[in-house]
């Protein structure tokens, strides 16, 4: 399966989760929405730092939606590599396997932006 649908699919299982439980969903939306429009940090260092998070926890839906949050924070491939060799850093070889796929995700994404 494509990183692509991994994406799409993601997005097809929270809408019927958002349907099912919305007061939490729209809490943690809250929350989402007041951590990336506050504080000294730009979105894309805020991205980083939860893609680092995914990759360690080793939350591949969570790796493909921040990949594809950083592609449009206008994050760069070398950028993600030095995030992701602080992800292995502090995650040993499980982290590796999974900076492995943003790595895979990402190419995948850039081979399909125009």
């Amino acid at each position: 399966m494509s990183w692509k649908q991994k994406i799409d699919d993601i997005r097809s299982e929270l809408r019927v989760m958002n349907k099912a439980i919305p007061a939490t969903t729209a809490g943690f939306g809250a929350l989402s929405k007041a951590v990336k429009e506050n504080g000294p940090l730009s979105v894309k260092d805020k991205e980083f730092i939860a893609l680092g998070m995914a990759i360690v926890l080793r939350c591949e839906p969570c790796i493909t939606l921040h990949v594809e949050a950083l592609m449009k924070a206008g994050a760069t491939r070398e950028e993600l590599g030095d995030v992701l060799g602080m992800a292995i850093q502090m995650g040993g070889g499980p982290a590796m396997m999974y900076a492995a796929h943003a790595l895979a995700c990402w190419d995948e994404l850039a081979a399909l932006s125009p």
